[in-house]
C-alpha cells in the first residue's frame, strides 16, 4: 500500500512537471526572437562555432521529440523548434546541440550513458516481469528477486547518469546563446526557465526509479530477516 501511494505521488508530480513544461513552451513560443533566427539556424551556428562540421540538423515529427543521436550524428528538432523563431525554439535547439558538443569533447557522463543504452533498452523489456515473479516466488526462489533488483539497478543508474548530461547540455546552451547575442536578456531568462522545467522531468524520473528500487530491496531484505 505504501508503494502504491508513493508511485501515485510520483505520477502526480510527473504530470504536474510535464504539464508545466508544455505550458511554458507554449508561452515562450509566442515570444519572437529579436534576432529573428530559427531553431535550425541557431543549431547550425552553434555547431559551426564549436568546430563541429559532421553533425546534421534535421526535422522530425511530433512535439517535444527533439534529441541528439550520437550514432548517426544528427540533431533532430521537432518541426515547431526547427522552424520556430522564438525563445522556446532557441532553448531547445541550443540544448540539443549541447549534446553534440558533449559528444565532440568526449564528455564523460554522456559516454557512460551511451554505453548503458543497449543494456537498458534490452533489460527494460522484461525487468518488471522478473521483479513481479520474484515477489510472487520470494519464498521458493528468492534469488529471482535479487536478479531483478540487479537488472533494475542498471535502469536506475541510467536515470541518475542522465541528470548531469542534461544539466550540462543546458548550461552549455545558455552560455553560448548569451555569449553570441542570440537572445536578449529577457529572452535568455525565458530560455533558462524552459530548460529548467525540461530538466525537472528527468529529476522526477530518477527519483521515481530510486524509490522503486528501494521498494524491491526492502522486500528482499524483509524476506532475509524472516
Amino acid at each position: 500500500m505504501n508503494y502504491i501511494v508513493i508511485m501515485l505521488l510520483f505520477a502526480g508530480l510527473s504530470w504536474w512537471v510535464g504539464n508545466t513544461l508544455k505550458r511554458k513552451f507554449a508561452e515562450y513560443s509566442q515570444i519572437p526572437l529579436a534576432s529573428g533566427m530559427s531553431g535550425r539556424e541557431i543549431a547550425e551556428k552553434m555547431l559551426y562555432d564549436h568546430g563541429i562540421h559532421d553533425v546534421k540538423v534535421t526535422s522530425v515529427d511530433g512535439q517535444l521529440t527533439d534529441h541528439y543521436n550520437p550514432l548517426n550524428k544528427t540533431v533532430n528538432l521537432s518541426a515547431e523548434v526547427y522552424q520556430g523563431r522564438n525563445a522556446a525554439a532557441a532553448a531547445v535547439a541550443a540544448h540539443e546541440c549541447g549534446h553534440a558538443v558533449q559528444h565532440a569533447v568526449a564528455y564523460y557522463w554522456l559516454g557512460l550513458r551511451s554505453a548503458l543504452v543497449p543494456v537498458v533498452s534490452v533489460s527494460s523489456r522484461f525487468v518488471m516481469w522478473i521483479l513481479l515473479l520474484g515477489v510472487l516466488m520470494i519464498n521458493a526462489f528468492p534469488s529471482l528477486l535479487l536478479v531483478g533488483i540487479g537488472i533494475f539497478s542498471l535502469t536506475t543508474l541510467f536515470s541518475i547518469i542522465t541528470l548531469p548530461v542534461e544539466y550540462d547540455a543546458s548550461n552549455r546552451a545558455l552560455a553560448w546563446i548569451d555569449r553570441k547575442g542570440i537572445v536578449t536578456a529577457r529572452e535568455h531568462e525565458m530560455s533558462k526557465d524552459a530548460l529548467k522545467w525540461a530538466a525537472r522531468t528527468y529529476v522526477v524520473a530518477a527519483l521515481a526509479s530510486i524509490a522503486t528500487l528501494l521498494y524491491y530491496i526492502s522486500i528482499f531484505m524483509g524476506r532475509r530477516r524472516d
